[in-house]
């Protein structure tokens, strides 16, 4: 884990989003790397090895939902803590949920939900079980 608190990898097309996750969760001690859509962070997520991933849902080139959906079928990125922060309408959630997404959080938001959201993710992941499953319901509450 890099950081005090761990990696984040930000993807919003954005740039004005990106800097503003990026400052309020630099701020709570994470290290922080950011793309501008799902086929830039595709590209950096092996050499970036975050412990954390937040996507937006519309982005050029690939979409959140679409990235999310691809993270998930990699077994070297398989297990990763995804969360969507957009607008959360219904569908995209729906998709999102289906896509293996892990939490969700509307735009707009407040900073310490999005620095809470991050650390739940950060402190779920690790440990990885041997078996490779995520640790669904083991650490923390869904509600917290």
């Amino acid at each position: 884990m890099s950081g005090a608190y761990g990696r984040v990898l930000v993807v919003d097309d954005n740039k004005v989003i990106r800097q503003l996750i990026r400052v309020n969760l630099e701020l709570e001690g994470f290290e922080v790397v950011t793309a501008a859509d799902g086929v830039e962070c595709l590209d950096l997520v092996h050499e970036v090895c975050p412990d954390v991933i937040t996507l937006d849902v519309v982005m050029p080139r690939l979409d959140g939902v679409q990235t999310a959906a691809r993270l998930r079928a990699d077994p070297r990125t398989g297990h990763l803590p995804v969360a969507v922060i957009s607008a959360c309408t219904p569908y995209e959630v729906d998709s999102g949920v289906a896509a293996g997404v892990d939490a969700f959080l509307a735009k707009p938001f407040e900073p310490s939900e999005l620095v809470r959201m991050v650390r739940r993710l950060v402190d779920r992941e690790s440990p990885v079980p041997l078996d490779g499953r995520r640790g669904a319901g083991t650490a923390g509450s869904a509600a917290g």
